[in-house]
């Protein structure tokens, strides 16, 4: 932590209603808190840290070094994460806000998340929890869009055609298919289905809020409930796009039996809100799901490759093994050239696999 952060921090620490004193070297010598202990994020690299005050912890979260709007994320975080509290949907509290630095403290929620309950097991609790994921996403995108505010989003206002080429479709073609896999020539046609692709999407209705990245690792659970993090990113989009991110997470295996009863959840709590053709949002989703999947490959290889974060390398089998089930279940007739492509490249990872054995 260096001296601007660590003097943000008693800034936030007065903020919150802590007394405000200069750093120092230790508690009793200046310093606000007991501990201080710095903590790694997944793909993000903006500062975190846990510090400890009287036997209570909070987490304090600092910009990007490297993202060139990382204070306007910050920015949007504080505003949209007030706006959710309001709005009922159990995020994370925010004690203090620094517009200077950027920086924000939060309640520390621990370190448990949806991820890791089921990977320790326990059906019948993983099975409650995944009911809440759906549940919450519902309220999440139909109980707190009234009153959220385009101007509040740091990147986009909305889910739209262009972020759907440029920052989905193509990054998996640049950043799983060419630079991972070593494909440099894709297939002739492939862009005019990425183009028919976004244009089927661009159909669905897209004026509900959605997070953008609401899978098992982005849900913690504190006192047998789940919280929502990381929803700095939320913007304006169709219902489907988190649905599909949650129940295709490629650090979890659901079955189709439990995925289409986590679907039956979640649109009875939709209808709450508003009526729904149920036939014609499942065809939405299937493509929403298909797109979401491309953006996860191109993210997962460029952490690998661009950022060495070797912890996504297990994942992208599983994520291209979704891919190619996706397209061969119910869209390999719309996106053939799509198809063939994801055939060749998981024959490809196959055969390494084999010759390595």
């Amino acid at each position: 932590m260096d001296e601007r952060q660590i003097a943000a921090l008693q800034g936030l620490l007065g903020q919150a209603g802590f007394s405000s004193i200069p750093a120092g070297v230790g508690r009793g010598h200046g310093r606000a808190w007991d501990s201080l202990s710095p903590l790694s994020g997944d793909g993000s690299d903006r500062p975190f840290f846990r510090l400890v005050r009287d036997d209570h912890s909070y987490l304090a979260v600092f910009p990007s070094p490297t993202l060139a709007r990382a204070e306007a994320e910050a920015h949007s975080t504080y505003l949209i994460g007030s706006h959710l509290r309001e709005s009922g949907v159990p995020v994370p509290a925010i004690y203090a806000y620094d517009p200077g630095s950027g920086g924000i403290l939060f309640e520390d929620l621990g370190n448990r998340l949806l991820f890791h309950e089921v990977h320790a097991g326990g059906e019948a609790a993983v099975s409650e929890l995944y009911r809440q994921a759906v549940v919450i996403l519902a309220d999440f995108q139909l109980g707190a869009r009234g009153g959220f505010l385009p101007e509040w989003c740091w990147d986009t206002p909305h889910y739209d055609r262009e972020l759907m080429i440029s920052r989905e479709s193509n990054y998996f073609a640049r950043e799983f298919c060419a630079k991972f896999i070593g494909i440099p020539n894709l297939p002739t046609g492939l862009q005019d289905e990425f183009s028919k692709l976004a244009d089927r999407i661009g159909q669905c209705p897209a004026n509900y809020l959605i997070h953008r990245d609401y899978q098992s690792r982005n849900l913690m659970v504190a006192d047998g409930r789940l919280r929502v993090i990381d929803f700095q990113g939320a913007r304006f989009g169709p219902l489907g796009y988190d649905l599909a991110s949650l129940l295709n997470d490629p650090y979890v295996t659901l079955t189709e039996a439990g995925k289409q009863q986590l679907i039956g959840h979640y649109l009875q709590r939709l209808g709450a809100y508003i009526s729904l053709d149920r036939a014609r949002f499942m065809d939405d989703y299937y493509h929403i799901a298909l797109q979401r999947n491309l953006q996860v490959l191109g993210a997962y290889a460029f952490l690998v490759q661009e950022r060495g974060k070797e912890f996504f390398r297990p994942y992208i089998v599983p994520a291209l093994e979704r891919l190619l089930t996706l397209l061969a279940d119910t869209l390999a007739v719309d996106y053939p050239v799509l198809y063939g492509l994801v055939e060749k490249i998981a024959a490809l990872r196959q055969e390494k696999q084999t010759n390595h054995a």
